[in-house]
């Protein structure tokens, strides 16, 4: 069961998260609810890598051992900055949450289209959800000097491409 909730369980956690950022960029969650997501989302990390060291040791999967490790430090850096009130904590673990998806899911799909055993749709899916989501951030970036509209279409950019990418990982590996 373990097994299977690392494999299924971030379909349901990705666009929770994001759900959740944006909701909080528009005050509509609480900074103490949101530095509680913050420790809770380090310890699933941390969990998760811990679990699963030894089956992502190679090709794509290495490169998401990677993403995982240095979300989880993203991570605390974000509760760091919810603590502290450190505006360039809190900045540096959104725009890094957005990046490093965003790589990983691009070099993903590359692997994918050189894969014949994955299917072209899966490969798609995941530049897509790369490409989406570095949009997303730029868009964001952006969002921070000409404000909340360019920054919510970089929140919702950033949730629909790197959710679309989990849920092609998900439907690939059944």
């Amino acid at each position: 069961m373990l097994r299977r909730l690392r494999a299924k369980g971030p379909v349901v956690l990705v666009p929770l998260a994001w759900t959740f950022v944006t909701a909080a960029h528009f005050d509509i969650v609480a900074r103490r609810t949101l530095l509680i997501a913050h420790l809770v989302m380090a310890t699933l990390l941390a969990a998760f890598a811990v679990l699963s060291w030894t089956e992502m040791r190679e090709g794509a999967l290495r490169v998401w051992r990677r993403i995982v490790v240095a979300g989880f430090v993203l991570t605390v850096a974000g509760a760091a900055g919810l603590v502290s009130s450190s505006q360039r904590l809190l900045w540096t673990a959104a725009v890094g949450w957005m990046l490093l998806p965003a790589s990983g899911l691009w070099d993903t799909g590359r692997r994918a289209a050189a894969d014949r055993g994955t299917s072209p749709l899966a490969a798609r899916t995941y530049r897509v959800g790369g490409a989406l989501s570095g949009l997303g951030a730029a868009a964001y970036v952006f969002g921070s000097v000409v404000g909340s509209t360019a920054t919510l279409a970089g929140l919702l950019l950033v949730g629909v491409g790197q959710t679309a990418g989990i849920a092609a990982a998900v439907v690939a590996n059944p």
